[in-house]
């Protein structure tokens, strides 16, 4: 113990003589440790943000994406009845894209998102009607040509001019304008993915105006306190048997599992990033290997001195590799500290949480404790070899 105790002292007040030096040599450490720490710290910061916000999004849906089979190439309104009659399941709201073209008077736009909805999605989003009235049941079933609009139509076709009881035509067909919605609050995965549409009619009409009878897209919205498994399996088998037991006929996905796939890609991405950024532990590690291999040659009449008075080699090789390790590790340290600051800055900056990744900084120290034990025991085993008579020949 004492033996250890002074090769530290003695590696210390040799790294400290070589200042410069010493820093230089660490300093390829110490960028590698920060880089680790800084891209784990951070990417777990993005995603850990990005699962909380699609969980806040997704609790309590599931959306189902309807393939179909040669028989049955999509859901029927009568279908989606049968799956809102479900144990679990509270209501079913269909998405039904048109397309895009839209015109007021002589203007005339393309590219407009235009979806249909039923009544269901208006009770659960009642607040977002700021004027006029919502869509409702007896739109749905006798297919009405009215519509919703967004504001993004409103800056659009009616700056100054009240919209409600106004005829916007869609995909050339003309629909009287019921109620303006500031935003879609919605939910579901596919709302996520497909965003806000900027004018909703009755699904109903959707269809006819596509001139077709499935629903290919809907989301399910399940009961207080349903358990989300339990109704997930609950809808396969409804679907299952709509679908005369065909398979691949469709698929039910829940954010869970989607948020379960996200952390698996943001897992395999912190590891390839964390294995980029660990080339540079190995550049500073062969940079502490060339500082040390320098430092044997300087001292190789105190080596000789040592060893004359009864120093044995594993002391010497003791010694040297403690140095190795002790400047490895100060690097090390310096960079967790310096890549917790940089990551705490880049997740305020973009404005998610940061996260203190306790798996980082063990991989940060130890990457770097084995870097100075691996590449300082050339280094220590050549000084350890050092025949006495020729070392004091360079005293």
């Amino acid at each position: 113990m004492v033996m250890i105790r002074e090769s530290i002292v003695m590696a210390l007040d040799n790294i400290r003589s070589n200042k410069v030096r010493s820093f230089l040599t660490l300093l390829g450490i110490m960028i590698g440790v920060m880089a680790v720490i800084t891209l784990i710290s951070t990417v777990s910061g993005v995603s850990g943000t990005i699962s909380s916000s699609f969980s806040s999004m997704g609790v309590g849906t599931l959306t189902v994406s309807v393939s179909g089979s040669d028989l049955k190439s999509g859901m029927t309104p009568e279908d989606l009845q049968v799956i809102t009659d479900l144990e679990n399941v509270d209501g079913v709201v269909p998405s039904i894209s048109l397309n895009g073209r839209v015109s007021y008077g002589n203007d005339v736009q393309t590219g407009i998102s235009v979806s249909g909805r039923n009544a269901y999605y208006f009770i659960l989003n009642e607040e977002m009607i700021i004027q006029g009235r919502s869509l409702n049941f007896i739109d749905d079933d006798n297919s009405s040509y009215v519509c919703e609009i967004s504001q993004e139509i409103v800056d659009e076709f009616f700056l100054g001019v009240n919209p409600i009881g106004e005829t916007l035509y869609v995909s050339g067909l003309p629909f009287t304008i019921v109620g303006r919605y500031e935003e879609d609050s919605g939910g579901g995965v596919a709302s996520i993915f497909s965003g806000s549409p900027a004018v909703m009619i009755p699904y109903t009409t959707a269809m006819k105006v596509n001139n077709s009878t499935d629903i290919n897209s809907f989301t399910v919205y399940l009961k207080e306190g349903a358990d989300s498994t339990e109704a997930k399996q609950e809808i396969e088998d409804a679907m299952d048997v709509l679908f005369d037991f065909e398979e691949d006929c469709f698929t039910v996905s829940s954010m869970e599992s989607i948020e379960e796939t996200m952390n698996t890609m943001t897992t395999m991405l912190s590891s390839l990033l964390a294995g980029i950024a660990s080339i540079a532990l190995l550049v500073g590690g062969i940079g502490i290997m060339n500082m040390m291999l320098t430092t044997v040659t300087e001292r190789t009449g105190e080596i000789g001195l040592k060893k004359a008075l009864g120093a044995v080699p594993g002391q010497i090789q003791m010694q040297f590799l403690l140095e190795s390790f002790l400047l490895s590790m100060i690097g090390g340290l310096l960079g967790v500290v310096f890549g917790l600051a940089l990551s705490f800055g880049l997740c305020r900056m973009l404005g998610t949480s940061f996260v203190l990744n306790v798996g980082a900084i063990i991989l940060g120290v130890g990457f770097s404790a084995a870097v100075g034990i691996i590449f300082g025991w050339a280094p220590a085993r050549k000084a350890s070899r050092l025949n006495p008579i020729d070392a004091l020949r360079a005293v």
